[in-house]
């Protein structure tokens, strides 16, 4: 006697050797001993042998038409050797029933499965929606292999043109291009950049390095679409003194100025300006939104993302020549350069002049500090604000900083030059005191008035945001509150509101428990250590670049640790491959063998010591 049963979603058929009422113990045909329970058995069959009976089942199976089967099994449920009698025209025999039976089973889609052996032909909507399904997977299956195909013999196929950085930085690895190209990388053993790269998907490294990051950032795009237009900064008291800035030619947000009156007994009125933004965006506003979510500009090589809309940055920003809404802390300074009082107030400033590090450090540097010479806009004031930021300086215990090299990198088309610019020359130190001043002043007016604000901290090395005062070791001061660059920074324009609202006595708009001061904190924190990252990023890829434009074939280096060197008037640090044991400070000449601008990697090889 034999058996046909279901074992692991399959349609086998065998002999019984034991019929235990309950189950049955079988002999598959294929040899194999296996226990049956009854609940499992289909059909039981005196003839042919379980091998005839599949072969014979499942030719014939292949010339069912399943659309005349799902007809014949009409709308209710029924048994598959029911359907058999009916579509035969006589009782079934093993094979001809294990036909149909197979059929039903590997078509899900025509029959659905209602219990041991017996369907339901599926409703004419469902069949229908389940063939179009099956049909477009075909087809979608059809095309991956071509696209696929064409990838790998290195051409990229049309429909994948206009996604290739979405498929390299941010795909959804639920398209079929993804799958597409994903087929591709396994088949050439190449990654998705370099596959891409190989097809020639990128035509600008720099664009590629760009995308990545908009896409992970800014995925509606760096624009301001949709916002209205900014409301005019309100009427504030005039200031009496005119002021000026001091920045690099490329800066557009001005955010900070100075204004400095000389009394009679030698004393001076110092006034340390900042743009005043936080008058014209209300909480919750559109423009806070997109301030909130911007979270800062965005600096890289000859480019930005500001924060802010440029409409609102022009009306905002100390630009030189108009009166221009500014948050003020005015110093009274006794002759001696001690600090004698602090007072701050919301009002209109005259910026009478924006000076640029271009023009003015040949002026004004510690050689010329004193020194006859030619004349310059506010040498006494920037000669007197030099000796008021040493003595700062002086009081945070930070006196003689050590000065360090920097770099500023001028970006035109496809050129790039990079410039050394030392830091902590007179114009950085007093720009640095004067701001670490006004937000250690208003970090403390904030304390004081027991108004919530955003802290920067550091103690035991960590640096850390706090929404409570605290201290700040590496400045050497007791609390430090960004407040001075709010067409900037977010942080800054949250501090900026509630400084507003404390000097005129009103309630500011965030307590020290509002949730949205919290989660402003934690996004500014992730934002602002990504923007960075990225820009640092820029640096080194332009620093590349510049190899690349200058035919660089050797460079001088410092090393710094191990196998990693400093290259000469470069802010780049490299890898060195077959170097012998080096220490830190030894000089070496190194070979360029490699420059990736996709990975942003230098591979440079050791050729010799250069004598100190």
């Amino acid at each position: 006697m034999y058996v046909l049963y279901e074992e692991d979603g399959d349609i086998k058929a065998g002999t019984i050797l034991a019929d235990n009422d309950s189950s049955f113990q079988v002999e598959s045909q294929h040899g194999k001993r296996t226990k049956v329970k009854a609940a499992h058995v289909l059909l039981k069959y005196a003839a042919p042998t379980p091998a005839q009976v599949m072969d014979a089942a499942r030719a014939a199976r292949e010339e069912l038409d399943l659309d005349f089967l799902w007809e014949v099994a009409g709308g209710d449920e029924f048994g598959f050797e029911d359907l058999a009698r009916e579509y035969h025209g006589h009782p079934p025999t093993a094979p001809e029933a294990t036909a149909i039976l197979l059929a039903l089973h590997s078509a899900p889609i025509y029959f659905h499965k209602k219990g041991k052996g017996r369907y339901r032909a599926a409703p004419a909507d469902v069949l229908a929606a389940a063939k179009a399904a099956v049909e477009r997977k075909a087809r979608e299956t059809a095309q991956k292999a071509e696209w696929t195909a064409e990838l790998v013999a290195g051409r990229l196929p049309p429909a994948l043109a206009g996604k290739v950085f979405e498929l390299a930085h941010k795909p959804d690895k639920n398209s079929l291009e993804y799958k597409a190209l994903a087929d591709a990388c396994a088949a050439s053993g190449l990654s998705v950049v370099r596959l891409l790269d190989r097809c020639g998907a990128i035509e600008s490294s720099h664009e590629f390095h760009m995308q990545a990051f908009l896409l992970n950032h800014f995925p509606r795009g760096r624009g301001f679409a949709g916002l209205a237009p900014p409301a005019a900064p309100p009427d504030l008291p005039a200031g009496d003194a005119p002021a000026f800035s001091i920045d690099d030619a490329a800066t557009t947000e001005i955010d900070d100025a100075f204004s400095v009156i000389f009394r009679d007994d030698g004393c001076v009125r110092l006034g340390i300006h900042i743009a005043a933004p936080a008058l014209g965006i209300t909480p919750g506003s559109d423009l806070d939104r997109v301030a909130a979510t911007r979270l800062s500009t965005v600096y890289m090589p000859g480019d930005k993302i500001t924060m802010l809309p440029e409409d609102l940055i022009a009306q905002y920003t100390l630009a030189e020549n108009r009166e221009c809404p500014a948050l003020s802390l005015y110093v009274e300074v006794g002759p001696d350069l001690a600090i004698r009082s602090l007072s701050t107030q919301a009002d209109r400033v005259r910026i009478a002049a924006n000076l640029r590090h271009e023009t003015l450090e040949p002026l004004f540097n510690e050689a010329s500090m004193g020194q006859p010479g030619p004349d310059y806009p506010f040498r006494r004031e920037l000669e007197w604000l030099f000796g008021f930021a040493v003595s700062l300086e002086k009081a945070r215990g930070k006196a003689d900083q050590v000065q360090r090299q920097d770099y500023l990198f001028r970006i035109d088309g496809e050129r790039v030059d990079i410039l050394p610019r030392t830091r902590g020359n007179p114009i950085d130190k007093v720009v640095s005191e004067l701001m670490i001043l006004a937000n250690s002043r208003w970090g403390e007016l904030l304390g004081e008035k027991n108004v919530a604000g955003v802290y920067r901290a550091q103690t035991a090395g960590k640096v850390r945001m706090t929404l409570k005062p605290a201290p700040h070791e590496g400045l050497g001061v007791a609390c430090y509150a960004w407040s001075t660059s709010p067409l900037r920074r977010y942080v800054d324009l949250l501090n900026q509101r509630q400084i507003l609202a404390a000097v005129a006595g009103e309630t500011p708009p965030h307590t020290g428990n509002d949730p949205l001061l919290f989660a402003a904190v934690r996004d500014f924190e992730l934002a602002y250590d990504a923007y960075a990252e990225f820009q640092r990023g820029m640096e080194r890829y332009w620093c590349l670049r510049w190899l690349q434009q200058e035919n660089k074939e050797e460079l001088d280096a410092t090393v710094w640790r191990e196998n990693l060197v400093r290259l000469d008037n470069l802010p780049y640090i490299a890898k060195v491959n077959g170097a012998p044991t080096l220490n830190p400070g030894d000089r070496v000449r190194l070979t360029v063998e490699r420059i990736d601008l996709l990975d942003i990697e230098l591979t440079c090889r050791y050729q010799a010591p250069l004598n100190a």
